[in-house]
């Protein structure tokens, strides 16, 4: 009987509504459920170590100093893009720890395009906001969650973390 129920509660499963309803692994292999960030903005961002915006860790590094009363980043290692992200998990963290001191929250290694993308991603490119939706282009894609966990703003890899064009919703 409990089987029975427990299937049906997967079939009937309701869809997320919001960020606030995922949970995800970090580069530490730790659990880390979402929620816990309501009441602040979240800027996630699929990263890649050996891409031409790699640098921009030290940009989010920073922003992430200034705001992090009232802001969470999240980076989510991919290697989707010209197999820019090769490493494990460990030497992604060695990697952004030694070259640019990032001690943002990090995600373990995940798909962000294609039939193995991370569930958080396959719901970030299809929700509503102002900007655009649809498959990510490229690394360091960037995607602003607003404090109740819906996504308010999406910008491309160009789009440097400290441009006015981001910051201006902080």
């Amino acid at each position: 009987m409990k089987l029975a129920a427990i299937l049906l509660l997967t079939l009937f499963a309701l869809p997320p509504k919001t960020v606030h309803d995922f949970k995800i692994t970090s580069i530490d292999g730790d659990k880390v459920d979402l929620n816990k960030f309501r009441g602040k903005k979240i800027l996630i961002v699929n990263t890649a170590s050996k891409c031409g915006f790699t640098p921009q860790y030290a940009e989010l590094e920073q922003l992430w100093k200034q705001y992090k009363d009232k802001l969470v980043i999240i980076g989510f290692p991919a290697n989707n893009f010209g197999g820019q992200e090769p490493g494990a998990n460990s030497d992604i963290k060695e990697f952004c720890q030694q070259n640019y001191g990032v001690s943002f929250l990090m995600s373990e290694k995940v798909s962000v395009k294609g039939e193995d993308t991370d569930e958080l991603f396959k719901y970030l490119t299809t929700a509503n906001n102002p900007d655009f939706t649809g498959e990510i282009k490229w690394n360091f894609e960037k995607f602003l969650i607003d404090e109740n966990g819906k996504l308010i703003h999406r910008f491309r890899s160009a789009v440097k973390p400290l441009s006015p064009e981001l910051t201006k919703y902080l």
